[in-house]
């Protein structure tokens, strides 16, 4: 691993833009990893290939660190960067390669990949959870704001009647609410699913009860069964989505 070269095929040292094959050489640093010891060499003509070095020291780390990403247990970091550097290929229409003496280390299929699905957008009843953050508007039908809750929740836009929007206006920064109705989704070419709006059709206010109160509440209800549960916090803590590592 005296020289790696990393090949870009649709582009010529002297048409690359200076920007973006910064772009290609910050996110192949981040594939290889080990930064202060993998060293920009030059780069050669014929396609664009951007020859690099690697610190004797540290060869054994990053030969590991591409095997490992070649077997489909890579870090999270370099798989990051396999997926960052294959989008901008396929953006700009070309293949590549990172090779070691002739050797292909890693593909990256680029333009040549296949073409995801176009699902095409669609509705589908079901709910979110959030805090009401923001409401307002003119139209019969307001934009509502839920803000999942948590350290930079996301926030989701939706949208309700008048008449509903009165009644969640009074739990606005309070309580977390669960509203239900109908939501428009649209696949992204990642594959990952975005919601393009959500109409909001009911809602209830969430209890933030501590679990051992509730289990306290439950377990005094005639015939419920919960004083004869084993575990009851870890128990209503799953039926909440909650209980993990809760024994």
């Amino acid at each position: 691993m005296d020289e790696l070269r990393f090949k870009i095929d649709a582009f010529q040292p002297d048409t690359i833009p200076m920007a973006r094959l910064a772009e290609y050489m910050a996110e192949l640093a981040a594939l290889l990893g080990n930064k202060d010891s993998v060293h920009f060499v030059r780069l050669d003509a014929g396609s664009v290939e951007m020859v690099h070095r690697v610190d004797p020291v540290d060869r054994p780390k990053v030969e590991a660190r591409l095997v490992a990403l070649r077997a489909g247990d890579g870090a999270a970091d370099a798989v990051r960067a396999f997926r960052c550097l294959d989008d901008m290929l396929a953006n700009d229409n070309a293949v590549g390669t990172l090779t070691d003496a002739g050797a292909v280390l890693i593909d990256f299929p680029g333009r040549t990949r296949p073409k995801p699905v176009d699902y095409g957008a669609f509705n589908e009843q079901g709910s979110l959870d959030g805090v009401l953050v923001k409401i307002g508007g003119l139209a019969d039908v307001v934009p509502v704001h839920l803000q999942e809750v948590g350290e930079a929740g996301q926030v989701h836009i939706c949208q309700a009647r008048r008449d509903l929007v009165r009644e969640m206006a009074p739990h606005i920064f309070g309580l977390p609410l669960r509203v239900q109705g109908i939501g428009r989704w649209r696949r992204e070419p990642s594959g990952a699913w975005r919601m393009v709006n959500f109409t909001i059709a009911a809602f209830e206010v969430l209890d933030d009860a501590p679990l051992a109160d509730v289990v306290k509440r439950l377990r005094n209800v005639p015939g419920s069964g919960w004083r004869a549960v084993e575990h009851p916090l870890a128990t209503l803590a799953d039926l909440r989505g909650k209980g993990e590592g809760l024994h």
